[in-house]
């Protein structure tokens, strides 16, 4: 099941915080931090080992802490089961 909101992390203060998900790829995340007119988008990119995703928003890193492969899995899990409600 691919995911409505994930939960980040902002490396400059170890806050948590959970953003909505507009894409949901292993090549890249696509997030909104905030709602209505103060939200902010930002692309999330695998790290160079591919153990998490890294983006900048408003000149802050945050990290999705879930590898490459974890999200793959997600992706083929969610096409499984759309394919048996077909």
């Amino acid at each position: 099941m691919i995911p409505e909101k994930v939960t980040v992390r902002v490396t400059s203060s170890g806050q948590t915080v959970e953003v909505k998900v507009l894409h949901y790829r292993a090549e890249g995340i696509e997030v909104v931090l905030g709602e209505g007119v103060h939200s902010v988008r930002c692309q999330l990119s695998p790290t160079r080992t591919g153990q998490a995703y890294a983006g900048s928003a408003m000149g802050r890193e945050i990290v999705y802490e879930r590898s490459q492969e974890q999200v793959k899995a997600d992706l083929q899990r969610a096409q499984r089961l759309d394919g048996k409600r077909r």
